[in-house]
């Protein structure tokens, strides 16, 4: 498996892009970066975007990337991919023929360049040679991570945003992660804010991975804010745990 950072900051800045995981260039994890990243031929492969929450940073992708297809007139649907609560939020507040157009039905509900799909924690679906299921995180708004199992049984388990959960991998149980793709939001002098919020600091993550059954063989780290970084990555490096690693954008990782 071949995982894409397209971005992995937890806030905007230059240099610095919102979500974006692409999995062998046609499965995306959460669109706060897509066409701002992707030429218009890498656009073209995306056939698949599962989102962990509807906030902002997570799902803006998904509109001009249906615009996109529309201008350039190209036979592509996309599958927007999570739980009903979180379908539910894009169709209210982004695709709602004012915020944005409604691209489930453009050009008409038979030919439109997106479609919805709704998932439930714990059960999995297959795309490709992938089986890929979402399990429930704590957040501050309806979230899941995505844990993705190749034909080899090789997996990777994709947070999302999350802060302090027993239930996540008490779900996830024997499960051996291979690759962990992690949150951690803030430092430790803001753990109240993480906890507040539903995010993570260094310490947490210490107390998190302590839950996990099987340490996974990779830990990368993910949504530092960019005004924290210094002192965030200061803070892992004290940790001491010698296969984790700060994703930066652009970074490629392979499962």
């Amino acid at each position: 498996m071949k995982v894409k950072v397209l971005g992995c900051s937890g806030a905007e800045f230059p240099g610095h892009n919102p979500p974006g995981f692409l999995l062998d260039d046609e499965i995306l994890f959460d669109a706060g970066s897509l066409t701002n990243v992707l030429d218009k031929s890498a656009q073209a492969k995306i056939k698949d975007i599962f989102i962990t929450h509807a906030h902002l940073d997570h799902i803006r992708g998904i509109s001009f990337l249906a615009d996109n297809i529309i201008v350039a007139k190209r036979r592509q649907r996309v599958n927007i991919i999570s739980i009903p609560l979180v379908i539910k939020t894009i169709k209210k507040n982004l695709l709602n023929d004012s915020l944005w157009p409604d691209f489930t039905m453009i050009p008409d509900y038979e030919n439109a360049v997106l479609k919805y799909r709704e998932i439930k924690p714990s059960e999995s679906i297959r795309i490709n040679d992938y089986k890929i299921t979402p399990y429930s995180v704590h957040h501050s708004v309806p979230a899941v991570g995505y844990l993705v199992e190749d034909s080899s049984k090789k997996r990777f388990f994709y947070t999302g945003d999350t802060g302090p959960t027993d239930s996540t991998w008490n779900a996830i149980g024997d499960k051996k992660i291979h690759c962990l793709i992690i949150e951690v939001s803030f430092p430790n002098k803001m753990r109240n804010m993480a906890i507040l919020t539903g995010h993570l600091t260094p310490q947490l993550l210490k107390e998190e991975l302590m839950k996990i059954k099987q340490m996974p063989d990779k830990i990368y780290i993910t949504h530092p804010k960019p005004q924290h970084f210094n002192a965030i990555k200061r803070e892992l490096e004290r940790l001491k745990i010698e296969n984790l690693r700060l994703l930066k954008d652009g970074d490629i990782i392979r499962i």
